[in-house]
């Protein structure tokens, strides 16, 4: 599933070559993912200049005057820059095309994703309205976290995912910044002192920044805008190396199930 890095890739890999556009027509090609396609981005689109693109979590938000068009990649949705006389490959379902004909298209083989339409302020959306704060800005912080982990029985694996929290912590993610942050992922969230919030926090910001840089992580079903593969999988130090050496102890790699999601941790790094 495109995660944060991916997503953010994909704003940045759009953004330059659509922002300050005009919409000329939407095509839509199959009205039914995750929720079904809003006829409004048929009508309400169409003439419109694009004025940003930016990301909320793992939304992309591309806001116009009269509102802003909410996209969600899914588990396998991808978006490319392209041409009205670029063969269509299979998934491809909804074309964006601009007055100099740029398009944008969406492609999505499981239709998890979604494309919405919210003429009101999209922080206000109810996808949106109840998201943690970006885990790379000043709001989180160790005393945030602390804050939010108090008195809480749920491994901190689980905390660190959970979207009201913070938002855009995925599971390779999430297993990458604990081991960075020497803490194992069923540690009991509200276990966590000051020091251990700092650590993550910093963690967390390091893996997901280091994820941006590079592009995002090599997943089955995700390339960026241009169709290239993102390169962070190269760095991974525990995530899917079940069994093979720490990179850091050479004790080898354990895993377990948190929440029905695989985690990996080192035993001997990870307290």
């Amino acid at each position: 599933m495109p995660e944060l890095p991916e997503v953010e890739t994909s704003r940045r890999g759009i953004a330059p070559h659509i922002t300050g556009k005009t919409f000329k027509t939407v095509i839509v090609r199959h009205p039914q993912l995750r929720w079904p396609v809003p006829e409004s981005l048929t009508t309400d689109l169409p003439g419109q200049r694009l004025d940003a693109v930016e990301r909320r979590g793992k939304y992309l938000l591309l806001g116009t005057g009269r509102g802003t068009l909410i996209l969600h990649l899914g588990m396998s949705g991808n978006l490319r820059i392209t041409s009205p006389e670029q063969t269509l490959r299979k998934h491809d379902h909804i074309d964006f095309i601009f007055a100099d004909d740029t398009v944008l298209r969406f492609n999505d083989q499981r239709r998890f994703g979604a494309a919405l339409w919210t003429a009101e302020d999209p922080m206000l959306h109810p996808l949106l309205a109840t998201l943690g704060p970006e885990p790379l800005s000043a709001a989180f912080d160790a005393n945030y976290l602390r804050q939010r982990a108090a008195n809480r029985a749920v491994p901190i694996k689980s905390l660190i995912m959970d979207s009201h929290v913070v938002v855009g912590v995925g599971n390779i993610y999430a297993s990458e910044a604990l081991f960075l942050a020497g803490v194992q992922p069923m540690r009991c969230a509200g276990e966590l002192d000051t020091p251990a919030c700092e650590a993550l926090v910093a963690a967390i910001k390091t893996v997901l920044q280091q994820a941006i840089d590079k592009g995002g992580t090599t997943l089955r079903d995700f390339s960026n805008a241009e169709g290239k593969p993102g390169y962070f999988k190269q760095s991974l130090n525990v995530y899917g190396r079940s069994g093979q050496a720490c990179l850091r102890c050479e004790e080898p790699i354990q895993q377990l199930k948190i929440g029905q999601r695989a985690s990996y941790y080192c035993g001997n790094c990870q307290h």
